[in-house]
């Protein structure tokens, strides 16, 4: 098991995972949200490269429309 921070709280996963597989398990368009990797915004181009592993922080915003 591996310790995660998403959105400012402690998560498990059974092991290392990409960013990209996570993402997918949100199920929400990848198009309307940010990840911000351990302090850092990433391209979309970024996520396949990232593995989350044990420490990471994550940050998902999504976008909201309003006015």
């Amino acid at each position: 098991m591996i310790r995660l921070t998403i959105n400012g709280e402690e998560q498990e996963f059974p092991d290392a995972t990409p960013l990209i597989e996570y993402v997918s398990s949100l199920g929400v368009n990848p198009k309307m949200i940010a990840i911000a990797y351990n302090g850092e915004v990433l391209r979309r181009d970024e996520w396949e490269e990232i593995t989350l592993s044990e420490g990471d922080a994550v940050e998902v915003v999504r976008a909201v429309g309003g006015g």
